[in-house]
C-alpha cells in the first residue's frame, strides 16, 4: 500500500520491518471500518455491509480506483481457510455491501483495502465476524508450494524473505501442459495475498508486468516480488482467471531472515525472464501491508 518495489536497486531500503505492517486495526491514520455486519451462521444466504468512517464520524465515499476497483475486501478464517477477495458496492448511505455466504463455521477477519482520495494512500483496515455452526479446524501445520485447483496445477519457486526482497513464481500447468491462456484480472495476471500465520498481518501483492505492456505473457508463469515483515510461516492465495473463471489457488510458506548475500544479489538487477524483465517492475509490483 505504500511500499513500492522499484526494481531490485532498492529492495533493502523498501522491506517490510516488523513494526511496520498493516491489517492488523480496525482504524488506522483517522479511519475506522465500522457497521460491520454478515451472515450469522455457515450456509446462511446474506450480505457483507460495512462503511469506513473518518474521525468525525462521515462515511468516506470519495476514494481511487485501485487495480479496476475502489475496494477490495478480502474474507478468510482465522485458521486460513476458505479464502474469499470480492468487491463490495458502494451505496448512497455511504455503506459497502456485498451478497455473502459463509461455507463454514468459525471465526473470519475481514480486509477493506481502501483508497481515500483525501488520504492519497491505501490502507488495510480489518474486524472480525464471528460465523455459528459446527466449527471443524483446518489448520496449516506444513508448507505447501503446489496446489491443485479445478484441474489447475500451480507450483510455487522461490523464497519469502523477511527483512527483504525475494522473487516467487507461479507456474501454471492443466494436465501437464503449459497454461499461456491466463485472462487479464483487475488489471494483472495475477494477484496474490499472504497472511502471517498466527495474527493474519495482511500482505497484498502486484506481479512483476502487466498485460499489454509488450513485455508480459499470459502464462505459464506469473512472477512476483515480495517482501515478508518477520520469519515465520505465511498464507498465501493466488488469484488468476483463465476460461473465465476466477479461481484462488492456495499456498504455505515459511518465510526465511534475509543475509547479506540475498540483498546483494537482489541489488544485482539480475534478470530471470520471467514476462516483465526485473528493471521495468516499478509502478508494477506494490506490496500491500
Amino acid at each position: 500500500m505504500d511500499t513500492m518495489i522499484a526494481g531490485h536497486g532498492d529492495h533493502a531500503a523498501h522491506a517490510a520491518s516488523a513494526d511496520d505492517v498493516r491489517g492488523l486495526a480496525v482504524s488506522h491514520r483517522g479511519l475506522t471500518l465500522t457497521a460491520l455486519t454478515a451472515p450469522a451462521r455457515a450456509g446462511e444466504a446474506g450480505e457483507i455491509s460495512f462503511a469506513v468512517t473518518d474521525a468525525s464520524g462521515v462515511a468516506v465515499t470519495d476514494v481511487e480506483i485501485s487495480h479496476d476497483r475502489p475496494l477490495h475486501l478480502i474474507v478468510v478464517r482465522t485458521d486460513g481457510a476458505h479464502f474469499r477477495h470480492v468487491h463490495p458496492a458502494l451505496h448512497g448511505d455511504g455503506s459497502w455491501r456485498i451478497p455473502f455466504t459463509f461455507d463454514a463455521a468459525g471465526a473470519y477477519r475481514v480486509f477493506a483495502d481502501i483508497t481515500p482520495t483525501a488520504l492519497g494512500e491505501t490502507i488495510t483496515l480489518t474486524s472480525t465476524v464471528e460465523v455459528a455452526g459446527e466449527f471443524v479446524p483446518e489448520p496449516r501445520t506444513t508448507d505447501a508450494i503446489t496446489s491443485n485447483v479445478d484441474g489447475l496445477q500451480v507450483e510455487l519457486d522461490g523464497t519469502l524473505v523477511a527483512g527483504g526482497v525475494g522473487e516467487l513464481v507461479f507456474t501454471v500447468t492443466r494436465g501437464g501442459a503449459p497454461v499461456t491462456s491466463l485472462e487479464p484480472y483487475l488489471g494483472a495476471y495475477g494477484h496474490l495475498v499472504a497472511l502471517r500465520q498466527g495474527d493474519l498481518a495482511y500482505l497484498h501483492v502486484h506481479p512483476l508486468g502487466v498485460p499489454g505492456d509488450g513485455v508480459t505473457v499470459p502464462g505459464p508463469e506469473i512472477a512476483f516480488m515480495a517482501s515478508a515483515p518477520t520469519p515465520g510461516r505465511y498464507l498465501l492465495y493466488l488469484d488468476l482467471m483463465e476460461g473465465g473463471v476466477v479461481r484462488s489457488v492456495p499456498f504455505v510458506v515459511t518465510a526465511i531472515a534475509a543475509t547479506g548475500d540475498e540483498l546483494a544479489h537482489h541489488g544485482a538487477g539480475t534478470e530471470h525472464g520471467h514476462g516483465a524483465g526485473h528493471g521495468d517492475a516499478a509502478g508494477h509490483a506494490e506490496a500491500h501491508r
